[in-house]
């Protein structure tokens, strides 16, 4: 099971994420693998202490429509995989945030304005297509679509399978630094009715037995940031999957 650190970037520093309210969010700190909120630094620790090289960026700048964290993003990008969500749905840009190293652009339905959008940027970009991030609050798809957004998250995900989604991650920020679990029912009814689709869970996961039951739901990854600073899981954890 892929296991993908996650790192949230604002004001050029890690940030720790609570259940998506961005006005809430401060710098890293207490880690018990990181030595401050350095992006570089964070992305070293987790692959040093626990051999996690691919990670999750949400640069939360970029996505409020704010200058971007270009040079940290290159930077993370020669220490291991990053999957970057810099709120960008337009081919041009897509490219040249790939031109930094990045190995694939996440989309995600918040900043998203509709399935044709995306269908859009998967056709430009058929080599390296864009991961589609699942964005949700509580269960509720989040998107700039009204249409997209009234839509329960398996119709959501019909209809952006049609359009060319094959790497999912499914994000619900109501549960992102919660402690309350991931959403495993919602993991597995995806799973039932999309098998063809690689399913990345993300919000809530508290330790390995989160991950595990993620695995046995379908899951075929999981982002993970708090328990990995509090230690919750740690490398013995992670060796074992």
């Amino acid at each position: 099971m892929r296991v993908i650190a996650v790192m949230d970037l604002a004001g050029g520093r890690v940030v720790h994420a609570v259940r998506g309210e961005r006005e809430r969010y401060r710098a890293l700190q207490d880690s018990r693998i990181a030595a401050g909120a350095d992006p570089l630094g964070v992305a070293r620790a987790f692959r040093a202490r626990l051999g996690l090289d691919e990670l999750y960026v949400a640069d939360l700048d970029a996505i409020a429509g704010r200058d971007g964290h270009h040079d940290a993003v290159a930077a993370l990008a020669r220490e291991g995989r990053v999957l970057l969500d810099a709120g960008t749905s337009r081919p041009g840009e897509a490219r040249r945030l790939l031109g930094l190293g990045v190995e694939r652009v996440v989309v995600g339905t918040e900043t998203l304005a509709g399935a044709a959008v995306y269908e859009r940027l998967c056709a430009a970009l058929p080599s390296r297509p864009p991961v589609l991030s699942l964005d949700l609050r509580a269960g509720r798809v989040l998107s700039l679509d009204p249409g997209l957004a009234a839509l329960d998250p398996l119709e959501a995900l019909a209809l952006l399978t049609a359009a060319g989604a094959r790497e999912v991650i499914v994000l619900d920020l109501a549960r992102v630094g919660s402690g309350e679990g991931p959403d495993l029912d919602l993991i597995a009814r995806l799973r039932e009715r999309f098998g063809e689709l690689a399913l990345l869970a993300g919000g809530g996961v508290r330790d390995a037995a989160d991950l595990r039951a993620l695995r046995d739901a379908g899951a075929a990854g999981a982002l993970v940031a708090t328990a990995l600073h509090t230690g919750a899981i740690g490398r013995e954890e992670l060796d074992a999957l």
